[in-house]
């Protein structure tokens, strides 16, 4: 017989048999559990903890004890008065650092709970709390009921599909009676999923919706990994950065043109304002992975086997974005084909795009080039963009002059530190200032006026 899920207050009896120092096997048995299950919730929901000790230096080098090291900053606070293994900066500044981790953290219990030597340990920690581990739980089972359930291999057959047939009249019904071994989900959930937004397929297209007043609701959503946020989220992004001072963050967003076409996948680069876009055909995760693996590709034939992971992780060692369903698949960008590590992806906060502001405010000098629909213009189509273009307008951008980077450009700034020749790799080059166009003339776009609006509303009112 199947055992229910570990509750909040199973959580609580293993925090406290933890703290009192019990053995996995005596807390299991206690809760009538197996052993693996009592593993398995420990090493999944533990928490890690920078924590030090009471009135000792948190040095967590494993060379520490005979390291003798001195004016490894080149501002030292003691003028070498001191060795280095006693300042606050050394593990973060000495290029010489080799973090040591706890046995204990790699054999049962997996936590500090209960350790003797807990308080006196500058080592890094992990604990188990059984407040924590049922929020974390309970965010898991609430991302895994919301959205799709359909991979997106099997949505994009079944989109085109219905695309094809919509088109020429017929209704979804039909569509689906003549094509079964091409839908994989019911007819209610195919116009669920229709007025959630999920298809390309809209309420217009169905011969009769038009005359039916459409339902309240919230879009449907598909997420290729629906616990993608979890130890992603914007607190574990600020423990990452506070644990790893001075690292670079790149904020990566998307444009979208007209709703359903194709649009811009940008890759912002901190602190320089430095962006790349790049061309894509729809705002899906499989989009944003082909970007992903087209860097990576042309990283390895300029670098080779053996030095692109270099080049890849200094350019990107944090990646930051929101909560679309086209970063859905953060693993994908994460790791290699090896399954080894290249960058870490956290998300903001929902409806909190300022915690990527720079992003967004660079998103206003693409917009300039490439506007979006007003009460009286159309919205500017990216269907007919190449990438070339793309890379012209990003060059342009990155060569305008920002009153917030001292009158410098992104890129003075971002070659200055990583070179012209990553740049050019991405198709970015240098124009000059006074060559810099931001207008759409500059890709030979044309605003069209909604037919609808008549010139006279267009015009300026005279005085």
């Amino acid at each position: 017989m199947k055992k229910p899920r570990l509750t909040d207050s199973d959580r609580l009896a293993i925090e406290t048999g933890l703290k009192s120092g019990k053995t996995v096997y005596n807390i299991a048995k206690a809760l009538s559990r197996p052993v693996t299950t009592i593993t398995r919730e420990i090493r999944a929901r533990a928490v890690e903890s920078d924590k030090g000790a009471a009135y000792r230096v948190t040095n967590r080098c494993a060379f520490r004890m005979e390291c003798e090291r001195r004016e490894v900053c080149a501002h030292c606070l003691y003028d070498g008065r001191r060795q280095c293994k006693f300042c606050r900066q050394c593990n973060s500044h000495c290029p010489a650092f080799v973090e040591q981790r706890c046995e204990r953290l790699e054999r049962p219990p997996f936590v500090c709970n209960g350790c003797r030597v807990e308080r006196k340990c500058v080592l890094r920690k992990r604990y188990y709390l059984h407040a924590k581990a049922q929020e974390a739980y309970e965010t898991v089972l609430s991302e895994s009921r919301t959205g799709a359930n359909i991979t997106e291999g099997e949505l994009i057959l079944c989109d085109r599909t219905l695309r094809d047939l919509t088109d020429k009249g017929q209704s979804i019904h039909a569509a689906m009676v003549n094509n079964p071994d091409r839908f994989t989900f019911s007819l209610k959930t195919a116009y669920r999923y229709v007025n959630g937004g999920l298809l390309s397929t809209k309420r217009h297209d169905l011969p009769r919706a038009c005359a039916l007043k459409p339902r309240k609701g919230k879009g449907v959503e598909h997420r290729v990994d629906k616990t993608c946020r979890v130890g992603r989220t914007w607190n574990d992004y600020l423990k990452f950065v506070e644990e790893h001072p001075g690292v670079r963050v790149v904020e990566m967003d998307t444009v979208e043109g007209v709703k359903g076409g194709k649009a811009l996948l940008t890759l912002l680069f901190n602190p320089f304002n430095f962006m790349l876009a790049f061309l894509v055909d729809a705002k899906t995760s499989e989009c944003v992975l082909g970007v992903f693996e087209a860097i990576v590709t042309a990283l390895k034939e300029r670098y080779g086997e053996d030095g692109w992971r270099e080049v890849f992780a200094r350019l990107f060692p944090v990646i930051l974005t929101d909560n679309g369903t086209e970063f859905s698949n953060p693993a994908g960008i994460e790791f290699d084909e090896d399954d080894g590590r290249l960058t870490f992806v956290f998300y903001c906060n929902a409806y909190a795009s300022y915690q990527k502001a720079h992003a967004e405010r660079n998103h206003e000098f693409i917009r300039l080039v490439l506007p979006k629909g007003t009460a009286y213009t159309e919205p500017t189509s990216f269907d007919a963009l190449t990438q070339r273009g793309v890379s012209l307008m990003m060059s342009h951008v990155n060569s305008y002059v920002r009153k917030g980077l001292g009158n410098k450009t992104p890129y003075d700034l971002f070659t200055a530190e990583q070179g012209e020749e990553i740049a050019n790799l991405f198709g970015i080059s240098r124009i000059a200032a006074n060559d810099v166009t931001l207008k759409p003339s500059l890709l030979g776009i044309e605003v069209k006026v909604k037919e609808s609006v008549s010139p006279s509303e267009t015009a300026p009112a005279k005085k």
